[in-house]
């Protein structure tokens, strides 16, 4: 059957590559020649789709027939600075590293020192959940499918904990209550990536950093490619992230969450990412002449473990999910394909492998233009008869969901009772607060009298809190990238406080910083620990 299947893709990439009348001996420099041809649009496609949001600076490459065929940047590293994007430019790729640790996965149970349904306590025995018998049948595969049942909604905030190890927040991850039941379905999870990666390191007796450098990226000759934000500090063609604040894109803070790396931490250029491209199309698990994964291995990543469509205007329809793929049908044609999203980065990677084509989109911008870029590069490869303004269909969809969105803020601030006051003194909310996952809050009352909110101990998660009605204040974080947030103070029936409800949210995808609520929060109790009463 895989012989058939091969002779079938390989007579059509063939017949792609060399129509009728081709001469011999024109491959590359035809194929070369041909992408270009259907991609002269592409600059201006580029430039229209940047200016409608805001984008500061973006890269593309596309690999097909074994080859990297295309690769361009367009506009500034960073707002401003005049400093231009090219095809080396490193961006944070965000989940796209959700795929490379599956893949380092794949490499683990080729040399049989692990297999993909070994229970995760095989690996790492003192690893529990908050359902025991969960704990005990977790494999692998679960957490590489997400169908472990615990993910945005409870953890994906631990991800913003840059001075809590892995161990540390998995002492967290046991007390989350699951949000769907195990098995039941897809469930997006990062901190169970981050599982994922401590158990790299258990099979491997190497730190999921340096396995990736020395298993990965060095045979693929990724050499921008890194797992830490800090190695960004002092890389001088290195883009920095930007977000849309209340109508204006701006420079932000490079945020740290190296704590759940496996889950979205890999940094790289474009140009480096077609090297990843390459080791799964053509012969999948080599790049040249090398095996670093067996064929078998590698394919059993882009093998649906979830079947699921999602109903979201924003997001392309998935038939399934692999282990770090998402997978569907374009046109006739598998693809396996992921997108990337973080503190002002964006990435989206399209695998065609029928077609031997992949093609990959970074953006130093969080917004949705990628999907729109990839679509539009890959109908002009295939030469569609279907004419569609990808940019027109995406950019539609968020104009519609920023105006519901700021039409639900206004509802908000209808709402505020004016004329109250807090219950108590300012100086009685003071004091520390814990959550047996969320970890520490610290509440304390600044020179200028108004109160201060610090989490899990760290400088860039402080907000001051705007008093807005009754014992609710409105946050304001100081790191203007973040989203406010509403924090409400419960008191007994004796006037004591007794706990400090902070409302994370998720943010809805495009939608700037301040506009709120999220469609998709959980309101965290704190309980008062200690402090003036």
């Amino acid at each position: 059957m895989h012989q058939r299947t091969n002779a079938l893709c390989f007579l059509v990439l063939f017949l792609w590559l060399f129509p009728v009348g081709a001469k011999y001996g024109e491959k590359r420099e035809s194929l070369e020649e041909r992408i270009q041809k259907q991609l002269a649009g592409l600059p201006a496609f580029m430039e229209r789709g940047m200016s409608d949001y805001g984008i500061p600076g973006m890269a593309v490459a596309v690999v097909m027939g074994g080859e990297a065929v295309y690769a361009a940047g367009f506009g500034e590293r960073k707002l401003g600075s005049g400093e231009a994007v090219d095809e080396h430019t490193v961006f944070g790729m965000a989940s796209l590293t959700k795929a490379m640790t599956s893949a380092a996965m794949a490499m683990l149970v080729d040399e049989g020192k692990m297999d993909w349904d070994d229970r995760v306590r095989d690996h790492l025995p003192w690893f529990s959940l908050s359902d025991p018998w969960v704990s005990e049948h977790l494999t692998v595969r679960d957490l590489l499918s997400h169908r472990v049942g615990i993910g945005r909604l409870t953890g994906n905030r631990l991800r913003f904990m840059p001075g809590r190890d892995p161990e540390t927040i998995m002492g967290f991850v046991k007390h989350m209550p699951f949000e769907q039941t195990f098995r039941s379905g897809y469930t997006y999870s990062n901190i169970m990536y981050m599982v994922a990666g401590q158990v790299i390191e258990a099979v491997s007796g190497m730190s999921w950093d340096d396995f990736m450098t020395e298993r990965l990226f060095q045979p693929l000759l990724m050499t921008t490619a890194s797992t830490s934000i800090k190695r960004l500090e002092n890389m001088e063609n290195a883009a920095w992230p930007h977000q849309e604040i209340f109508g204006e894109v701006v420079v932000i803070p490079r945020r740290n969450f190296d704590n759940v790396g496996p889950a979205a931490s890999v940094n790289a250029s474009v140009t480096d990412m077609s090297r990843w491209m390459l080791l799964h199309l053509g012969e999948p698990g080599a790049y040249k002449g090398q095996q670093l994964i067996s064929r078998e291995k590698i394919l059993e990543t882009h093998q649906p473990h979830q079947v699921f469509s999602l109903d979201d205007p924003l997001r392309d329809p998935l038939t399934g999910y692999g282990l770090g793929w998402g997978l569907r049908e374009y046109k006739g044609y598998r693809v396996s394909q992921h997108s990337g999203a973080t503190d002002g980065m964006t990435s989206f990677l399209l695998l065609m492998p029928e077609m031997d084509l992949g093609i990959v989109v970074a953006s130093n911008l969080f917004c949705n233009f990628r999907p729109a870029v990839v679509y539009y590069i890959l109908d002009a490869i295939l030469e569609t008869k279907e004419e569609k303004d990808w940019h027109a269909h995406y950019f539609e969809q968020f104009e519609t969901l920023k105006a519901e969105t700021l039409e639900r803020r206004q509802a908000i601030e209808a709402q505020r009772q004016t004329g109250t006051s807090p219950s108590l003194p300012l100086e009685a909310y003071t004091g520390y607060y814990h959550h047996q996952v969320y970890d520490n809050a610290e509440i304390s009352l600044h020179t200028n009298g108004h109160l201060v909110m610090q989490l899990w101990d760290d400088a860039e998660m402080i907000a001051d809190l705007e008093h807005w009605h009754y014992d609710t204040f409105r946050a304001h974080w100081r790191n203007r990238s973040m989203r406010e947030k509403f924090v409400t103070f419960d008191l007994d029936s004796m006037g004591t406080v007794k706990h400090l409800n902070v409302q994370f949210t998720l943010r809805q995808i495009l939608i700037s910083a301040g506009i709120y609520p999220a469609d998709y929060y959980r309101v965290v109790p704190y309980q008062k620990v200690s402090g003036t009463e």
